[in-house]
């Protein structure tokens, strides 16, 4: 499955992954990378955002590790899109974008990105190849606001690989909407700067761990990515589970496989951070890097999970909850505005919102 095949209607009435039953790690065909912002303003001494950005990215070496992941995706034939920004006198004067959020207007105030300047090109150290897509210019902290999500849908992507720039907004806000589209998305921290180290520590430790499956490096994500295709992502003991905010977690002691009764699980035995015995179910995890096994759930978090016992079938069923059909009302006493008085009452709760009812027919509607 691709990003094209849902519906707008779909997207809206329900939520989607779509790697589906894909196997862990990072499938060579649907993956693709996406570098944010890589450009003089942020990047360069001189640029207009450099005195804000300097610290994060000198301090991560952002070029550096940019450079990495461009060279590293084009030894491997990753398709790499680049999603810079651009200004005319047009956003402004007349949509006046200045106006709209407090980035627009600092940007605007700082003369940044404008349309054909030093500022608005790519670093010279990160300079597209012939072969990659550079998108249409975002205006404001969505990349995909733009033809992102076209080119997505031509490449056939389902992982999204997340890098660039500011951490806290283009980077967070791009990869929250690829989240809602259903992308199974990474985000590469060494490769990342902000503002400041406030921002940035924000992004990478509290709010990419839970709107991402992983928060890895560079080099983890080549790992990951080489070993996918081979029996070396399949998850053993003696592994280090991390959580999606990179945290250590703990040591798998042993990998239960699947019965009649129970569920695939990693017996992660007591210590700092689990009190007993600790059973995550193995969909739960999400990447294998080296002898790392990441799982989709914080470190800070991953102690208040209910899995003080073995996953059963019984527990799936559960946690899966009701089938549509069988859900009187949406929300237990009230439906969806939008459907109250739908004479198409009969229609189920997982079908499209906006589909039209049986009885509407294509010779039915008068042209």
């Amino acid at each position: 499955m691709n990003a094209t095949d849902l519906t707008p209607a779909e997207r809206r009435s329900r939520g989607t992954y779509l790697p589906k039953d894909e196997a862990l790690g990072y499938p060579r065909e649907r993956t693709a990378i996406l570098i944010i912002d890589p450009v003089n303003d942020f990047l360069s001494e001189g640029g207009a955002a450099w005195e804000l950005t300097k610290g994060t990215v000198e301090h991560n070496d952002v070029v550096g590790h940019l450079r990495q992941l461009i060279d590293g995706a084009h030894q491997r034939g990753i398709p790499l899109l680049f999603g810079p920004m651009a200004y005319t006198e047009e956003d402004y004067a007349d949509h006046q974008l200045q106006k709209r959020s407090g980035i627009n207007r600092i940007m605007y105030e700082k003369k940044m990105f404008l349309s054909g300047s030093w500022g608005a090109d790519f670093h010279p150290e990160l300079q597209p190849g012939a072969d990659d897509v550079i998108l249409e210019p975002h205006k404001s902290t969505d990349v995909f606001m733009t033809d992102l999500p076209e080119q997505l849908g031509r490449l056939g992507t389902t992982h999204l690989v997340i890098a660039g720039m500011a951490a806290n907004l283009c980077c967070e806000s791009t990869g929250r909407h690829a989240v809602e589209r259903g992308f199974d998305v990474t985000y590469v921290s060494d490769a990342i700067g902000s503002e400041d180290m406030p921002s940035y520590e924000a992004s990478i430790r509290i709010n990419y761990p839970l709107l991402s499956n992983a928060v890895i490096t560079v080099e983890e994500f080549f790992q990951a990515f080489d070993e996918s295709a081979s029996d070396a992502s399949a998850v053993q003991a003696g592994d280090t589970v991390r959580g999606s905010d990179h945290g250590d977690i703990g040591t798998v002691q042993e990998a239960l496989r699947a019965d009649g009764e129970y569920e695939a699980c990693l017996l992660v035995p007591r210590g700092l951070i689990f009190t007993t015995d600790t059973y995550i179910p193995m969909d739960a995890v999400v990447r294998r890097s080296g002898t790392d096994v990441f799982i989709n759930v914080p470190k800070l978090v991953a102690g208040k999970m209910p899995w003080t016992s073995r996953p059963s079938a019984t527990d799936r069923k559960q946690k899966d909850g009701p089938a549509a059909a069988s859900v009187a009302k949406l929300y237990n006493s009230f439906e969806p505005t939008g459907r109250r008085g739908d004479p198409a009452s009969a229609r189920s709760l997982d079908e499209p919102v906006g589909s039209a009812p049986p009885s509407a027919q294509a010779g039915d509607i008068a042209g």
